[in-house]
């Protein structure tokens, strides 16, 4: 699939936040001046209508005066966009921007649809169709196929032809927690030429095809299913964060919650008491860090992050995002 291949909309209606001004006007996309901190704005997804799908766009400090440099920058997209405000974005921006701990980047903050549970799971590229997990909630990912192909070919086209953005695949990153961070794996797993680099904050690693017991969720995880099947996506690096007190949940009993073990499975790979045995990252040749918090090296491939006492709440993830920052775009 071409990621620029297909139609971008704008619904008309942009809302423009600067210096505590707001003011509103319905204007075309292009027309709208970028000298401002951020953007709020509406797409069509034709997979979703009626439903739009909102968008913040974080511009850096200097956006507007580095027009006439023709000044490009590295993009970071992240779904749960609405969670912004309470995970400090814009706060944790300025405050690594005046540290110049970290470069300017563009920041494309993407509202969850209505139906969260529907788009934030993962895909297979190949049969164009949606893999789809079990959980108490229901069926996780019934579009995420969707979901991920509107990301690829609408969304990314979109603020490539719109914002003076670096578009080498080093350049472009995704972000997302939870069920978001599920879907943020799935996008530079699927479409390694559209994002090199990925955040995925406790991510729901645990999403099975066989929930029936504890045995069949350990032998049938999706994520950890895609990585054994696949191959080394070039280039494509990673970085994971989880809490050590994001539940109390151990299904093989080892003294790990499944929070941890489901990441670290999917990075060192699995093999259990029974000689079933699945492929992880390490295997397939990416260099691995398993412990970033102690030992914060930007150089390998893989990068687990251990928050201690964190849970699986914003509040964790307020925690986790300078470090991923740093990580992703640090100038020291």
């Amino acid at each position: 699939m071409n990621p620029r291949r297909g139609s971008w909309f704008i619904t008309g209606l942009l809302l423009v936040c600067c210096a505590g001004n707001a003011w509103s006007a319905s204007v075309p996309a292009a027309a709208v001046a970028v000298d401002t901190a951020l953007v709020h704005l509406q797409l069509d997804a034709a997979a979703f209508a009626p439903e739009k799908i909102k968008l913040a766009i974080y511009l850096p400090p200097g956006y507007a005066s580095a027009a006439a440099t023709g000044r490009r920058y590295p993009v970071l997209y992240a779904n749960d966009g609405q969670d912004m405000p309470a995970v400090g974005l814009q706060a944790t921006l300025g405050r690594l921007y005046r540290e110049h701990a970290i470069e300017p980047v563009i920041v494309v903050a993407i509202d969850m649809l209505a139906d969260r549970a529907s788009g934030y799971g993962l895909s297979d590229r190949t049969t164009a169709h949606s893999v789809v997990g079990g959980s108490p909630i229901g069926p996780i990912g019934t579009r995420a196929q969707e979901y991920s192909a509107w990301v690829v070919t609408t969304l990314v086209p979109y603020i490539d032809a719109h914002y003076r953005t670096r578009r080498s695949v080093r350049d472009r990153a995704m972000l997302g927690w939870s069920l978001g961070a599920l879907n943020a794996f799935n996008l530079g797993w699927e479409y390694p030429e559209v994002f090199g680099r990925i955040g995925a904050f406790s991510p729901s690693f645990w999403l099975a095809a066989d929930r029936s017991n504890a045995t069949a969720v350990e032998h049938t995880r999706l994520v950890q299913g895609m990585v054994d099947r696949g191959g080394k996506r070039a280039g494509l690096k990673m970085w994971f964060a989880v809490g050590t007190a994001e539940e109390t949940s151990d299904r093989d009993g080892n003294g790990t919650i499944d929070a941890i073990n489901d990441v670290q499975d999917v990075i060192e790979g699995y093999r259990g008491a029974d000689g079933f045995h699945a492929r992880g990252l390490q295997q397939l040749g990416y260099s691995v860090n398993l412990d970033y918090a102690q030992h914060p090296s930007r150089q390998t491939d893989v990068a687990l992050f251990l928050l201690q006492g964190g849970k699986h709440n914003q509040a964790a993830w307020q925690q986790m995002l300078p470090p991923f920052l740093l990580w992703a775009y640090g100038q020291h």
